[in-house]
């Protein structure tokens, strides 16, 4: 994963940004969670890439059997052990996401969401691959970006964040195009649907592009 969330936008810092967070991007974030929680079953175990802290895991925890939460930052790792300290269902592991410590087979779904795309540093079909690879025939791997059409509620926010200090200061000359950049290093990306499909076929994989709150784009694959 990217070392700037690692060393500079993790454990409260990162619980921070979704604090200061417009109420159009809170929208966004847990209408992306309600999307996967109605396509997961009360049996399931599932594993999520980029965990940070344990954010969402409040609303799966409520839909599923187990959680595990990989991430490279020790902070977050650290904090949300400590807001789940009493819950035997959730379990965090540092790790890096594209190799994986599981055996095959082990997870019914594999969660990549709320662009946790942009903070990785790998190949995006080694990601893939990966997370298929522990995923049990007949689970569900989910990725999820950024709609272009979210693009200007997104910047507001990013821009709030800033302000805040939590990333740096946007570099406006860079930032464009599903792209914000900041003069600290801090870069965060999108996948286009059409990157998505691509992948798809490149890989012959059994999936869809389905776009949700006019805010995320999700790509689920099924394995």
């Amino acid at each position: 994963m990217n070392k700037y969330y690692a060393n500079k936008l993790s454990a409260e810092r990162l619980k921070q940004c979704y604090n200061v967070a417009q109420d159009i991007v809170k929208q966004y974030l847990n209408a992306e969670i309600d999307f996967v929680c109605e396509r997961i079953k009360a049996s399931d175990m599932v594993l999520e890439l980029g965990c940070g802290y344990g954010r969402i895991f409040p609303n799966l925890l409520t839909k599923v059997k187990t959680i595990f939460g990989i991430d490279n930052s020790l902070s977050s790792l650290q904090y949300g052990k400590q807001m789940f300290a009493l819950n035997d269902k959730v379990h965090f592991i540092q790790m890096d996401a594209g190799e994986l410590g599981f055996i095959n087979n082990t997870f019914d779904a594999v969660l990549c969401i709320q662009n946790g795309l942009s903070a990785f540093k790998v190949e995006m079909k080694k990601l893939i691959s990966e997370a298929m690879r522990v995923t049990r025939p007949g689970g569900q791997v989910f990725f999820s970006t950024y709609s272009e059409k979210f693009w200007q509620h997104r910047l507001e926010w990013f821009k709030i964040q800033s302000k805040h200090g939590l990333i740096g200061e946007i570099d406006y000359e860079q930032t464009g195009n599903g792209v914000i950049i900041c003069k600290d290093g801090f870069k965060a990306v999108t996948i286009l649907p059409k990157e998505f499909s691509k992948l798809s076929l490149e890989l012959n994989l059994n999936s869809e592009i389905k776009e949700t709150d006019n805010s995320s784009v999700f790509f689920i694959i099924e394995v």
